[in-house]
């Protein structure tokens, strides 16, 4: 059982920020980091399955943004290395999340370093920036709304609407750090902003690309493709209806719950077999238990 249980941890941590091995979760003792381990972002973004699920979803929310879709066609090698990129998106979000302050100010330099280079003229002639205040705002928002989505389909339904407002409230700090602005900071404020944003969206082949390379994603191995599988159909089960007519992405009723049955299934194994992520590290820091 031990050998089970480390075999699909190291497959689970291959997949994650920390393989990138430049942050220390569990020093300096004591140092609480940006937010420390009451805040509600430490719960929700210390699952490892809904984590996964939320991100890939908040990815194809992103790119139905064109300057959005633009930054990351022309800059990025999401083609040849969409692992990577997914690794590198979630080595932020952990350390800021339950990195130490010095690692968590490190990386939000590090990106605003990086989106000052991230200009180019989008299809359309618009020009583009990735540190645009406008666009740093939709994909935070898109970031965070599928996490808490997802959080709560799969880890904790019951959720309080306070709790929420809170999780909004700690992230948008993080996110008006890297210059985004007017960053809404409640449940409400989230379903007003994403409503506002619809008429800015859209779906070309770039966008149905990038959902071609995300789908074909390789695993860490063959034993982890069916879960994969399984996590990316949750993904696309966890977008809002109106973005998945967009993306002309059809699951039946069926299909559905099928795809929850399979995560609510799975999701408690990856839960038990994972004791070495960055939330577990930054709890050893704290002296949490």
């Amino acid at each position: 059982m031990e050998f089970i249980r480390t075999r699909i941890e190291t497959q689970v941590m291959s997949m994650t920020g920390l393989s990138l091995g430049q942050l220390d979760m569990e020093n300096p003792k004591g140092d609480p980091g940006l937010f420390g381990p009451d805040a509600v972002c430490w719960r929700v973004h210390g699952d490892f399955p809904s984590m996964l699920i939320g991100g890939v979803c908040a990815l194809m929310l992103q790119m139905l943004h064109p300057r959005v879709l633009a930054g990351v066609w022309d800059h990025s090698n999401f083609r040849e290395d969409m692992l990577g990129r997914l690794r590198r998106t979630g080595q932020f979000i952990s350390g800021t999340t339950f990195g130490s302050t010095r690692d968590a100010n490190w990386l939000i330099d590090k990106v605003r370093g990086i989106h000052s280079h991230v200009t180019g003229i989008a299809p359309d002639g618009s020009t583009y920036a990735a540190s645009d205040p406008e666009l740093l705002t939709w994909v935070h928002v898109t970031e965070v709304s599928s996490f808490m989505s997802a959080h709560q389909r799969y880890l904790d339904p019951s959720i309080s609407s306070a709790d929420k407002d809170r999780y909004y409230a700690e992230t948008a700090i993080v996110a008006q750090r890297l210059g985004a602005t007017d960053v809404p900071t409640s449940q409400s404020a989230i379903d007003d902003y994403s409503r506002s944003m619809r008429s800015q969206l859209e779906c070309s082949e770039r966008t149905r690309e990038v959902l071609r390379v995300l789908k074909g994603a390789p695993a860490p191995s063959r034993l982890a493709k069916p879960v994969g599988s399984l996590m990316m159909q949750a993904s696309v089960d966890l977008l809002p209806g109106w973005a998945s007519t967009m993306l002309d992405i059809q699951q039946t009723d069926l299909a559905r719950t099928m795809i929850r049955a399979g995560v609510n299934r799975s999701a408690p194994v990856l839960r038990w077999a994972v004791r070495n992520a960055s939330v577990h590290r930054a709890k050893r820091r704290m002296g949490v238990v």
